[in-house]
């Protein structure tokens, strides 16, 4: 499967965006992470796992934990492929916004 390919499938589930969205803020373990949802944590840590293999977060030991943070690149390549489409949809808008101003 093609890196972007992973980067998707994991983004497609709400509760890793959850996580992504709270490692955004600082890093944490695996244990620290799990006790934000009502998941267990094996569930919490296959996740985490899709999330590494998206290469969407890197994670390191600290004595007996596992401390998770979020890794730009993958973001950053995402935002890359998004921003055709953002072009996109500015100009549609602003074709809209001069319909509009026309009508009053």
């Amino acid at each position: 499967v093609a890196t972007s390919d992973r980067v998707f499938l994991a983004l497609a589930n709400p509760v890793r965006r959850e996580l992504l969205e709270i490692l955004a803020a600082r890093e944490l373990s695996a244990g620290e992470l799990s006790d934000r949802f009502k998941l267990s944590r094996p569930a919490v840590a296959e996740h985490l796992k899709v999330l590494r293999d998206a290469g969407l977060v890197a994670d390191e030991p600290q004595g007996r934990r596992r401390i998770y943070r979020l890794t730009a690149e993958p973001l950053a390549e995402l935002e890359q492929w998004l921003h055709p489409f953002e072009k996109f949809w500015r100009a549609r808008l602003a074709v809209l916004a001069k319909a509009a101003e026309e009508l009053e």
